[in-house]
């Protein structure tokens, strides 16, 4: 599912129904949210942490401590691109199996999952 240490670091993408299934999985991946509180707080995936851009290395390293864990990043919708930049600065930074969610909270709303409320 991830590349090996000979690709070059690029985030994979993950649909909605493959990070429905995730998340419902014995082992979930992280979930981050890469907008700020107020639409953190407004809804968010189930059991996302909240990454906004402004110092995010700091947050990423101490909300998910764990590089080698499967981490997801999202924001607003497919024209957002928080989550892009957000990917690619976790991998710079040595996480190793970052995904991203392109579709964001848009599509997973499209999709009649229910959002959770901080």
């Amino acid at each position: 599912m991830f590349p090996d240490a000979s690709t070059p670091a690029l985030p994979l993408e993950i649909g909605t129904a493959e990070l429905s299934a995730r998340l419902q999985s014995a082992e979930p991946p992280l979930v981050a949210e890469i907008l700020g509180r107020p639409s953190f707080d407004s809804g968010h995936l189930p059991g996302a942490v909240n990454l906004p851009l402004e110092g995010f290395a700091e947050r990423a390293e101490r909300e998910m401590p764990n590089k080698s864990a499967e981490t997801v990043v999202y924001c607003a919708s497919s024209t957002c691109h928080n989550s892009d930049v957000a990917a690619r600065k976790l991998l710079s930074l040595g996480y190793q199996r970052v995904r991203l969610y392109r579709g964001g909270k848009a599509a997973w709303k499209e999709a009649g999952l229910a959002l959770s409320v901080a």
